[in-house]
């Protein structure tokens, strides 16, 4: 008996901790009948179904996602006719909701796993290996209909997945310390559970360890609200600042304004990389908020996020979503102003996705949410926001993630800023003069996206160009010693700055003043490791840049790129 837990990822760099888990808590004795397998779903299916049919599976399991149910689908159909012998078995929230009408669609699965699927996979297979009576298992549906629902796990009991490291390699590591949500929020899967089940601290504590003692890079909490308990929040932050081994990072998704003081305090003392977090905004439409039951206090958010701010050592991703009811393009509009105002490292611009099972799905028709009906489900348009309003919308969205989210032109950005109205204005007017360049076709390479941002500042701040071309050198400079200067730069090459780089350079050799872990490298070596640049506008201060304007004399930058900015990746600048 071979039963194939097969994974399809959305990028190579993910892994399915689902299948890891239905593995282990089958337990040791059940391990030689179960064999993995991962894919992307930027393989060809082709080839995945090649793949499977070498294994000569008995029974398949596939775990089932927004992301990857098309492909699951053309698999369903190509299976049977390789390996008619062998069951087929779906599970996960794409196939919990709607199990019946899947089991219409393809007559030839065996069944689908509802739920959590632990307790459930290890019976299955029993059942395989000794009677094979599937009605006696809870947590299915069948072609007969469905068994007894199965009770929800207790956490402590699941075994923990990472133990051979090397399976993981290069890619993310997630990890569960509790499941459930207490919110209701409409458009989410995790409000129909709203009983938070929380991993014993200690055991959570045990793993955690195993983590740090292998320097893990990430380890990304799957956690719905990592914080809706105060008390299981502030035990795991302890531990990580008191067990820091300065090189992971651990990334939480969290509902900001329920933060307290104690906890933002102890968030002001993490190194800067130990964490990251993921706040959920949606939006700040007071009549959006109550309509999706969210309870959200956007003035405390705001408080909070510029308190977590201080601390200057957390990155934070704000997410805000599009399409939500009462939700037009001009309340998007203020709800993006408002949270860009925030400040957050990242801002990520989503999508509205009626997901199976969710009560935004049952309240779609009432709220007019007209959406795909292929997976992911995302809204086309609802009473309040159009297609072609969505569609715009989605060009915003790619001119954020590519200059913003990018974290490439955080000097350049805020000066810019002042030419417009708001910042989606900004953001607005750029996707226009994207699509009139009809670069949304061809889209430009990162190194020429600081040309085209330059010839956009042109365009509707002409008296600014040289402070400009400034700005975007300084940005460029921070992310990468180029030795191909862009034409925006100053000419660096005559004798003048040649004479003023060389002093500098032959002097630090000697005193190693500004650049003390350098100190076996000569003068030539340390020019070409680090970079000198002659500004005459301060760039590095936007608000100093708008008072003061242009300096008396160039003012040198001198930037090491042996020390970067953890949260950004900037190298580390200083005044000369």
């Amino acid at each position: 008996m071979k039963f194939l837990l097969v994974a399809l990822n959305a990028k190579y760099i993910h892994s399915n901790p689902a299948v890891y888990s239905l593995r282990a808590f089958a337990g040791k004795e059940m391990e030689p009948y179960i064999e993995l397998a991962e894919y992307t779903i930027n393989q060809r299916v082709d080839d995945i179904l090649a793949d499977i049919y070498l294994k000569k599976p008995d029974a398949i399991g596939f775990s089932c996602y927004i992301w990857n149910w098309k492909e699951i689908q053309e698999l369903l159909m190509e299976i049977p006719k390789v390996l008619p012998d062998t069951d087929i078995w779906l599970g996960g929230p794409e196939v919990t909701y709607g199990a019946e009408k899947v089991l219409k669609q393809y007559p030839q699965l065996s069944g689908v796993m509802i739920g959590e699927g632990e307790v459930t996979f290890r019976e299955l297979l029993q059942s395989y290996l000794f009677h094979r009576d599937f009605s006696q298992v809870d947590g299915l549906c069948l072609k007969s209909g469905y068994t007894k629902p199965r009770e929800l796990t207790d956490l402590t009991n699941l075994p923990f997945l990472y133990e051979n490291l090397e399976v993981f390699e290069n890619k993310i590591i997630y990890y569960e310390s509790s499941r459930g949500c207490p919110y209701r929020c409409s458009y989410c899967l995790s409000s129909i559970d709203k009983k938070v089940r929380l991993r014993n601290l200690e055991v959570v504590k045990k793993e955690l360890q195993f983590f740090l003692d292998r320097k893990v890079k990430q380890v990304k909490f799957v956690d719905r609200t990592f914080n809706c308990n105060h008390r299981h929040a502030m035990e795991i932050w302890k531990y990580l600042l008191e067990h820091d081994n300065g090189v992971t990072n651990f990334h939480f998704e969290i509902s900001a304004d329920i933060l307290n003081e104690e906890e933002i305090s102890i968030l002001n003392q993490f190194r800067p990389g130990l964490a990251q977090l993921e706040i959920g905004v949606q939006s700040t439409n007071e009549q959006t908020i109550r309509a999706i039951n969210r309870v959200m206090n956007v003035e405390k958010l705001e408080k909070i996020v510029e308190a977590i701010h201080a601390g200057r050592n957390i990155h934070q991703h704000l997410d805000l979503i599009a399409g939500l009811p009462y939700e037009d393009y001009e309340s998007f509009k203020n709800s993006f102003n408002r949270v860009y105002g925030m400040k957050p490292d990242q801002l990520q611009l989503g999508f509205l996705k009626v997901l199976k099972g969710s009560e935004m799905e049952q309240r779609a028709e009432e709220f007019g949410i007209c959406y795909g009906s292929q997976p992911p489900y995302e809204v086309l348009y609802t009473k309040w926001l159009s297609f072609e309003e969505i569609l715009f919308l989605k060009k915003v969205e790619e001119m954020v993630e590519m200059y913003y989210n990018s974290n490439q032109f955080e000097h350049v950005l805020p000066f810019l800023a002042r030419a417009f109205e708001s910042p989606f204005a900004m953001y607005e007017q750029l996707a226009k003069y994207y699509e009139e360049q009809g670069y949304f076709i061809q889209s430009p390479a990162r190194s020429y996206r600081y040309q085209v941002l330059l010839n956009f500042a042109t365009k509707v701040d002409a008296e600014n160009v040289e402070i400009y071309k400034e700005l975007l050198t300084y940005d460029l400079y921070l992310r990468e010693n180029v030795k191909s200067r862009p034409s925006f730069c100053k000419d660096q090459s005559g004798e003048e700055y040649r004479n003023v780089a060389g002093n500098f350079y032959k002097r630090e050799e000697e005193t190693r003043e500004y650049l003390p872990m350098y100190r076996e490298f000569h003068w030539k070596q340390l020019w070409k490791m680090t970079h000198l640049e002659l500004f005459d506008y301060p760039v590095w201060d936007v608000e100093q840049l708008v008072e003061q304007g242009k300096l008396e004399h160039p003012q040198g930058i001198l930037f090491d790129y042996k020390s970067r900015n953890p949260l950004n990746y900037e190298a580390r600048t200083v005044v000369i």
